[in-house]
């Protein structure tokens, strides 16, 4: 059974910077591709970034490109989500989710495992 473990969510000042950890066990990690999602209260589920298998492709959503950098360490079986020059807009609960590497990942792939997610607050 595949679970995902997401960790290091918590309150920052607009500006700062929060490392996200998502450790993943029940699967061969370096054959899935993972991604990380936020919801907003009151808001739908938005795509924040993605990275496949291998590592070489890495996709991000708009609102954070420059800003958020997605890595994984398959030797550890966990992919990680820097968020630097965070902003208020970016408060919302953040999920780690991952899929088989086929098809080939893209912006609008979809995941068959979540995890519970973790709370990222940014005060202003």
């Amino acid at each position: 059974q595949v679970q995902l473990v997401e960790s290091g969510g918590g309150m920052v000042q607009a500006g700062g910077s929060l490392r996200l950890s998502c450790a993943a066990s029940g699967c061969t990690f370096n054959t899935y591709d993972m991604g990380w999602f936020r919801q907003a209260p009151g808001k739908e589920r938005e795509f924040v970034v993605a990275i496949s298998w291998s590592g070489r492709n890495k996709f991000h959503g708009d609102s954070v490109k420059g800003r958020f950098t997605i890595s994984r360490d398959n030797a550890k079986n966990t992919v990680y989500l820097q968020m630097n020059n965070l902003k208020p807009e970016d408060t919302a609960v953040y999920f780690c989710a991952g899929r088989s590497g086929i098809p080939m990942l893209t912006p609008a792939s979809k995941y068959d495992y979540w995890g519970q997610g973790t709370q990222v607050t940014v005060s202003s």
